[in-house]
């Protein structure tokens, strides 16, 4: 397997065809094993899968730390993208954050865990509707000219939300949901990022794993696996989206892969601008993932699977609906 690599936005930033999310290492799908986690970041930089995604608040700062781990002794050898903006209050529920003085806090924080002094790609996580759009790029901006940046992104914003963002700073990356039971993005979100040169990551691009075909109960999952709280996870929606997997089940199948690389592959075939960032912490997974990079698909193989996956015939919200709240999207 040979890794592809792609550029997000105008301004020169080159990364893997597939990255890593890690946030699972350290939140939302059961307990983490921090020695297989950094192994598996080591192995995904061995594959040629450099571009890692991180946040502030996954693992409230743990996720960092532990990339901190890999980054010194191969720095070099990464691209690391992170995020701020969100962030646990006192009661243990999340607020969002964007204003100027915020951005600037944050990002100091994000690069002592991370134990790096620049971060190539810094994202607002989420909208902070009680901030200008214009107040929190315009701060993210300061913080290229003050070279602790490289390139700014934006996450789950709106078309309107990117253009008045980037008229401020040139937005390299609008991250946002996007797989073949997700695809509300195609509408007006991607042909804007096209339109403006703005590169599209897509993360969550096997369904929280329901794409991987092997999630059919949440019976067996931890009990701390945020997919018991997940609509889509849930009773007749869990069953209705169960029979969408047959086609994917069964070309996977004819073509000698299986149902993850076959998503995955989708979500690569839309466009030389994606870069999808499937998450895991274990290396098992990610070199199933990687083997994605040689699954090809022709105009029948692409025909097919959007007849079966259609925009809006999943069953349920994407997220419970607190999480929906600052989703633009």
């Amino acid at each position: 397997m040979t890794m592809q690599r792609r550029r997000l936005g105008t301004g020169g930033l080159e990364v893997s065809a597939l990255g890593l999310g890690c946030m699972g290492m350290s939140q939302a799908y059961g307990p983490g094993d921090d020695v297989e986690s950094v192994a598996t970041v080591e192995h995904s930089i061995d594959l040629g899968m450099d571009f890692l995604d991180s946040s502030d608040i996954y693992g409230v700062g743990h996720n960092e730390e532990l990339l901190s781990k890999v980054l010194a002794g191969r720095r070099d050898d990464v691209v690391l993208a992170t995020k701020f903006g969100v962030f646990r209050k006192p009661d243990g529920t999340s607020g969002v954050n964007g204003r100027p003085e915020y951005v600037a806090e944050a990002c100091d924080a994000s690069l002592r865990r991370l134990g790096i002094e620049v971060i190539d790609l810094y994202y607002l996580h989420r909208l902070d509707r009680d901030t200008p759009i214009e107040e929190t790029v315009g701060a993210m901006g300061r913080l290229v000219e003050a070279g602790k940046v490289r390139f700014i992104g934006l996450s789950e914003v709106g078309a309107a939300t990117l253009r008045r963002a980037h008229g401020v700073h040139p937005i390299s990356a609008l991250q946002t949901e996007y797989s073949l039971w997700t695809r509300l993005v195609e509408t007006e979100i991607l042909p804007t990022c096209r339109e403006l040169g703005v590169g599209f990551v897509s993360y969550s691009p096997l369904g929280r794993g329901f794409l991987t075909a092997t999630v059919t109960t949440t019976e067996g999952l931890d009990a701390s696996d945020r997919r018991h709280l997940h609509p889509r996870f849930q009773g007749d929606n869990l069953q209705s989206n169960l029979d969408l997997l047959a086609v994917l089940r069964d070309m996977s199948a004819a073509k000698g892969c299986t149902p993850a690389q076959l998503a995955l592959a989708w979500v690569l075939a839309r466009g030389d601008d994606i870069v999808p960032i499937p998450g895991t912490k274990r290396r098992r997974f990610l070199d199933d993932n990687a083997g994605a990079m040689n699954v090809t698909l022709d105009a029948a193989d692409m025909e097919t699977l959007d007849a079966a996956f259609p925009p809006d015939v999943t069953a349920g919200d994407r997220y419970p609906a607190a999480q929906m709240v600052p989703l633009e999207t």
